[in-house]
This record gives C-alpha cells, structure tokens and sequence, in this order.
C-alpha cells in the first residue's frame, strides 16, 4: 500500500520537546515490581525547576529497573521522544549515533551488527540462512530474541518507549548471541488511566531518487481504567527508490573462467544478452508496514498480565548495492547498477509475546515468552558467476571447461540469479525470581527455554545449457547439442529447468539455561559488588540435502533421478558456564566508577558438505568438518559515570580489553577449498579501546550531546590449515603449497598473520549533535538541531583474504575491499502548538555517497551506499 502524500500531509504529529540522551522521563516500574509496571514510563516536558537539568533515563539493561548512571557497563540509551526528534525509525537511523557499533548493510532486513569490531567478514546474503554463523550481536524485541544469521531483524521504531545499546558480553543474563552486545528494542506499553493518542505523518524528496512518505497512528484506550487498558499502533512507510538500473549488455570474453572461455569465442558461439527488460529508475523502493496491539490487565495489587501481538511486512525490489564498473566493463554512474533479472527481498514476521508479573511475598516474579513466525522470499541476480569457471560449466558444452565435452563449442544465455526462501520459528520462555530492590544482599535467578528453527530452500538458477524434455533428449541421443536432466533435491522432487545448484535444509536449536547474580552493598549507596553466571545447553542440529548437477544428468530424461545431493543429518551438543562480575564505587552520588568482568560467547554450526578439497597432485589434504564450535568472549572493562554542575553536564567513559577466542571463520575458495562456503574455528583476536559519551545543558533551552571511541583490534595468534587425512604426504602438517606435478601453487594461511586488522572494525567513530528549543508568541515553541556523524575507514573481510583493488576477473565472493571513512550531516527545524507541531528536516545533507558493504557476493565489485540527501516535512497531532 502506497500512502497518497496529501493525506500524509493531513495526518500529523511529532512531539516536539526538549532533547537529550537522557530526556526527562518518569522512570518505569520495575519488571519485577508488577504494581508499579502498570504505570509504563512517559517522556515529561521539563519544569521550572528541572528545565536546565538532564533528567534520567532508566533502563532494565541487567533485568532490574535503574537509572542508566548507576549500570556499571558500557550502555547508550534512546527514549521515544529522542528517537522522535532525531527521525530514526530504523537501525540504518539508529547506528549514526553509535560509536563503536557497524553494520554490514546489505539491504532492509539483512546484513550483520557488530560492536568493537568483533567481525570476521560478512560473504552476503545468498545461502545465509543455511551456511551463516550465527550472530554475535543478540537483538531483542522487548524480551523477545529476534536475531538470525546475517538476516537481524529490521524492527520499525515507532511507539517505542526506548532502545537500549548494551556493549560487551551478556551472556550471562541474555545468553549465546550476546556475545559482543545486544540491541533490546522496548516498546510502550498500555497505560491504564489515560486515554491518550497521536497520529503523525511527513512527506519528503530523496535526492536523484522518488518521493518518500510515512503515517503512523497510536491509540491508548482504558477499558476499565485502572484495571484493563489496550494500546494499538499502526503505520506504512514508502522509502522511494534512487538506484538506477541502467540499461546494459554481458558479453562473454576469453579470459572467462580463467581462459576457458577461449575456445567459445573462437568458435562464434558466445552467446551474449541484454537487461532492456529489466533497466528502469528508482528500481529500489522500500515498503514498510505494520501493527501492534497489546493489552495490560492488572489482575490485583501484587499481580498484572500484559500480552502483544506484532506484525510487519518490509518489502524491497530491486537491489540496495550499486556496481562500480558494469558487467562489461564500463564505469558507472553513482548510485548505478547493470542487473538482468528483477529483484526483491519480502520479510514479513509476526510475534506473540506475554509477559506476568507478580510477587511472592517478598519475592517479585517474572515469566515472559514470546513466539515469532518470519518468512523471508528473496531473489537476486547472479549473472557475473558466468565469468567463473563454475558458471560456465552450468552454461557450456563441447568441451572439457563445460559441463559436457560433448558435440561442437556452444555457450547458451549468460543470465544467472538465486532465489532463497527462508521460514523460521522462535520461541522463548523466561522465568525470573529476583528479592527486594531496596535490600542490601539482592538476589535475581531464573530459568530459560528457547526453540529456534530455521527452513531454507536455496536456488542457483544459473544453469542456461537446455533441459532434457522429450524432444532435447532425441535430438541430443542423434547427435545434436547435449541436454542436461533437472536437478532433484531428493528422489522425485525435480528442481526448475535453470536450477543448477542448491539446498532445502533445516536448521536450529534448542537452549536451556539457569542463571543467577547475586549484589552485595559493602558500603551502602557507596560500594557494590556483583557476580552472576549463566549455565547453558545446547542441542544444535542441521538437516536436509544440498543438491547439485554433475556430468551424470547429461543426456538422460527428466525425472532421471542419479544421487547428486548430500544428505545431511548432523547434531551435536555442547553446554557451559558464562560469568560476569563486578565492583561498583560511588565516590560521591554524582560520580561513579566500576570495573567489570564479563563473558560471552554464540552458538556453534554445522557445514553443509565433508569434501577433501586443498589437492596436492589429485590428493586432497583437508577434509572439511562436520561443525565448528562456539566461540567466547572474555572482557576486563574500567569506566566511570559522573554528572556535574548541578545536572548540567555527564561525561562517562570505559576502557577495555577484550580476548575474542577460538573465532568462527567462513572460507570459500573454489580455486583450493571446493565450490562452497565452509566454517570453521580459528585465530584469536585482542580488543583494547575506549569509548567517551557526554551531555551539557549549556542553558535552559541549549543542549550538546556526543560521544566517540578508538579502538585497537589485532589478530594475535596464527594457526594453520593443517592437513588432516590420515594417509596423505603431509599428514597433521601445514598446507603449503596444492596443484599438480609441475603447476604447484603456494597455498597462502587463510587465517592471516598475527597483528593483522579484523573486519568491521573502524579505528575511530564519533557523532555530536546540537539542540535549541526556546518559546516565543502566546504559546509557541520552536527549535532546532544539527548532527554530525564520523565513521572511520575499515575493511569489509579479515587481512589474510584477497584484495579487489582492481580485480576484474573475480572468482571468490571474499575479496577484501578497504571502505572509505565518512561523514553525514543531520539538521531539523519545527514549531509546536497545543497539540500541533510541524518541522523541516534533512538527512545526509552533504550527500556522501560513501559504501556501507563492499563486497564481491555476486562475483563483481559491488557497493552499498548510504541513502542520499533526504528533505523531509513532518507533521504531528496528539492528545
């Protein structure tokens, strides 16, 4: 659904009120206070006494309500009205005010978080809900996981009570995934005395791009007041497109698929092709739309349930990258693509999730959980594998590069593209038991279930040499062109004409786990010690089949069934333990600081094929594995949290230092290591960094926000890939050199050299921010503010992989690719009025079109670029 503008113009509403990290809010009820969490936080404009205070923010980042200056970790939070002013309503918005946090982009819904540049690479999208590891960033919806490998997902910030950034391992309160952190997105919840509502909508231009437009609604209605209240939220958001996919031809070369290609071309049957069906403008429109509907029933005094239902379609066409250089070698314009096929990636979810909350006599009491149903239909092109030797052996016959010999030289279309369907389920249940807030020996346990499963049906739709129907199989048995059967994932279910390759596959796990933390008051009010630990277990399982086309399938019917899959049927289990202390010392009530010691660590995988693969004369010297483990976490942090001048000024900061062990890896090299991606355990790394946030009131209407890290991430040790076939010359030594007799290659460490710079990880980021609100005429406010926002450069792949500066003849999807720092400016205006207000604003207003996610996934340098200058006008109602 498309939202007229005019009509977007009529809706309304952005509260415009004063602005701050830490805006003015009536903190929320404790979770584990049932009576109190019936009245849910609600941003309040400041009064005279307050107006040139921070106010607090109050988060529930160690399950346990407190102000945001007394959590003794690295910790950014976001309240509504923040999210408001500063127009995020997605984590695209949001990661421009995180320092120390970058995202591999690679559209809507899809790329990976990481924090303190805790990142091995990221390979793209196709087959990343089969092959991705999962996460080590955990992403939470309330209390609702809602992480999923390379594909987090792309909850729309709207009604949002705050988000929270907590940085560092988790792992003992949130579990596997919190590894590096977690992103908890909290949403309002019903309030049970007020019926209160706003509608909001704005209409905006997209430089060299569509129009943009967004309305969203919010209703709170007592039913019985005091007693029972509903909330609802509705909303649609249309991003206008501004990639062009621009008319253009692939023509096959000699140097194709490492010169393979040569005899096809001499032989004048190179076949070619267009994209004129496909070429337009603005060809990558997104779409958001959604609901959310969620009722809190105060049962008594001690005891509330609240229960929410969640709905949201993303739907994306076109492609979010852009090319450099085209298929055929022109360079392109910016913000340009050459694509054949159309593209799309449609992620649609729905979430159930309760929460109770009681007590027991001293004891308060939480159980939660939640459901999540997601399906995910993506289809991209893939055309430049056709320059590989791998995509045009799917694509030639007539000699020994194709995937016949067979009959004279031909080469059919070049027009490749993959096509993934993913559906997956979540579901959690927490209990937790914590004793009195206020005691000075406090105690929170609880225990925990989750059942994550994943369904996936990839294709590789690149397989052009015809099929074997009736008549291509007779012509071919009487001496024509070969023909080659359709791929069968399995006995009788037969595959697409075009499908060459693929899996239908299941993944998941299940967890349970018991944790507990215990604080002690040394001193009361001034000297605190915490520890806590978290025991995990995990029964992790991979099933299905990867199926392909071989030699086997030329010149036999359809429906010919000959085995070429992989069966798999893995399991495994592992458990453990995950700790975290800490020591926390007011110095005075304004000034705190705190050493801690946490643990982290996510889930282990499994690889979809065991091939031998790194051959020395035709004899394989590895044998890919089964699965990889987990890997962990270990953090030693110092930081301290003040405020000054009355409330006027905080300043925080923390210094870490991170040992990021046995660290899952993804290879692929179809040269040496096989045609697909394999995971496996490798080098270690060491994280020492610093981070900074402060906030001044310099007076009552003026504010300046920021905050910045450095970081300093190396590789630290160097292990091999070590042969590991029983039997072979260089049996449990390290891999050296593959090839035949007399065209031996030295074989390079994949897992680098000790010193090297991990992915993701930017040695510098900072963001600042200015806001002036002021009062003017009979009941008028105003304000304005401008925003900054600096990325350092970083690399999109570890140092060991190899580097795309001008490589044309691509044959990995792990060329490493140096992306430019940059920065983006943000500015907005507005007046308010009663209920009304209105404001201008502007994004990317120096319109960088600096890369996000360089990468080669579809075998040609390709660019994510940030969203052009956008100019915007919001309008706003409430009551």
């Amino acid at each position: 659904m498309k939202i007229n503008p005019i009509t977007c113009a009529v809706l309304a509403a952005l509260a415009v009120t004063r602005m701050s990290y830490a805006d003015d809010v009536t903190p929320p009820a404790p979770a584990t206070q049932p009576a109190a969490a019936s009245q849910p936080a609600t941003n309040k404009p400041a009064d005279a006494s307050n107006a040139s205070t921070l106010g607090t923010v109050t988060v529930t980042a160690q399950h346990t309500a407190e102000d945001m200056q007394d959590v003794p970790i690295t910790l950014q939070a976001f309240t509504g009205n923040t999210l408001q002013q500063l127009n995020i309503v997605s984590f695209n918005d949001l990661i421009k005010y995180l320092p120390n946090v970058t995202f591999a982009a690679n559209g809507p819904g899809q790329g990976n978080i990481y924090m303190r540049g805790l990142s091995t690479g990221f390979l793209g999208n196709q087959s990343s809900a089969s092959i991705a590891p999962f996460p080590n960033v955990a992403v939470y919806l309330d209390d609702q996981s809602m992480q999923f490998p390379a594909r987090n997902l792309d909850v729309y910030m709207v009604d949002m009570e705050r988000v929270e950034v907590l940085e560092g391992p988790q792992g003992t309160l949130f579990g596997g995934g919190a590894e590096a952190g977690a992103v908890r997105y909290i949403t309002n919840k019903p309030n049970l005395t007020r019926l209160s509502g706003n509608v909001e909508a704005s209409v905006g231009v997209t430089d060299g791009g569509s129009p943009n437009n967004s309305a969203n609604a919010t209703l709170n209605l007592p039913i019985i007041p005091g007693t029972l209240a509903v909330r609802g939220v509705i909303y649609s958001e249309h991003q206008g497109g501004y990639i062009d996919n621009v008319a253009g031809t692939f023509t096959r070369q000699p140097t194709d698929g490492g010169g393979a290609m040569a005899p096809y071309v001499a032989a004048g049957t190179a076949a070619g092709t267009n994209n004129y069906s496909v070429a337009k403008s603005d060809w990558n429109p997104v779409d958001y739309q959604g609901a959310r509907i969620s009722a809190l029933w105060k049962i008594n005094d001690n005891w509330n349930f609240l229960i929410a239902e969640s709905y949201q379609n993303l739907d994306a066409d076109g492609q979010s990258s852009t090319y450099p250089v085209s298929p055929d070698g022109q360079p392109m314009g910016v913000n340009q693509i050459t694509s054949f096929v159309p593209g799309w990636n449609d992620d649609h979810y729905s979430n159930t999730a309760w929460t109770l909350n009681g007590q027991i006599g001293d004891l308060s009491l939480v159980y939660t959980g939640g459901y999540t149903n997601r399906h995910i239909s993506e289809q991209q092109d893939y055309t430049n594998y056709s320059r590989s030797a791998g995509g045009m052996y799917y694509q030639c016959t007539g000699t020994k590069a194709g995937l016949s010999s067979a009959g004279k030289p031909v080469c059919y279309s070049p027009v490749g593209y993959w096509n993934d369907h993913v559906a997956s389920t979540h579901q959690s249940h927490e209990l937790r038991l914590s004793t009195p807030e206020d005691d000075r020996f406090r105690v929170i346990g609880g225990l925990y279930y989750e059942d994550f499963n994943i369904n996936d049906h990839m294709d590789f739709n690149y397989k052009t040499i015809p099929s074997c129907t009736t008549q291509n199989l007779a012509n071919a048995l009487a001496g024509g062109n070969p023909c080659v059967a359709d791929a069968e994932s399995s006995p009788g279910v037969v595959m697409p004409d075009n499908t060459a390759f693929g899996e239908v596959e299941q993944r998941g796990y299940k967890q349970e786990a018991a944790f507990g933390s215990m604080s002690y008051d040394i001193i009361p009010d001034v000297l605190t010690a915490t520890a806590g630990t978290r025991y995990y277990h995990y029964s992790e399982w991979q099933t299905g089949t990867e199926f392909y086309t071989t030699a086997a399938q030329v010149n036999v019917p359809n429906g010919t069934y000959v085995g070429n899959d992989t069966v798999m049927n893995y399991h495994q289990t592992y458990h453990g333990f995950k700790s975290r202390a800490n020591l926390l010392w007011h110095i005075t009530p304004d000034a705190m600081v705190y050493y801690t010691f946490s643990q982290g660590f996510r889930p282990g995988g499994f690889n979809r094929t065991t091939s031998g693969v790194a051959k020395l004369d035709g004899e394989a010297q590895y044998q890919k594995p089964i699965s990889y483990a987990p890997d962990t976490l270990t953090n030693n942090e110092l930081g301290f949290k003040t405020t000054f001048l009355d409330d006027r000024l905080l300043f925080n900061g923390s210094l870490y230092d991170m040992r990021w062990n046995n660290v899952q890896m993804q290879f692929f090299n179809p040269l040496v290591l096989g045609n697909t991606t394999f995971a496996v355990n490798g080098p270690n790394y060491k994280v020492d960094g610093l981070e900074l946030q402060f906030q001044a009131r310099i007076t009552d209407g003026l504010s300046v926000i920021g905050a910045g890290s450095l970081n300093h991430a190396k590789q630290t040790n160097s292990p091999c890939l070590v042969d590991n076939i029983p039997g072979s010359a260089n049996y449990n030594a390290c891999i050296v050199e593959t090839g035949t007799i007399g065209a031996l290659a030295s074989f390079a460490n994949p897992y680098g050299n000790v010193g090297s710079v991990p992915a993701f990880s930017p040695r510098s980021q900072f963001n600042l921010r200015v806001r002036y609100d002021w009062n003017f005429g009979p009941g008028f406010k105003a304000f304005w503010q401008v925003g900054a926002n600096r990325t350092g450069s970083m690399y999109n792949q570890p140092a060991t992989y190899p580097s795309g500066a001008g490589v044309t003849d691509i044959t990995t999807v792990e060329l490493r690719y140096l992306q430019a720092a940059y920065t983006t400016y943000d500015a907005s205006i507005g007046i308010s009025k009663d209920n009304w207000d209105v404001s201008l604003y502007g994004t990317n207003l120096s319109n960088s079109h600096a890369s996000v996610f360089t990468s080669s996934a579809q075998f040609i340098e390709s660019e994510v670029p940030i969203r052009p200058r956008v100019l915007g006008l919001k309008v706003g109602f409430k009551f």
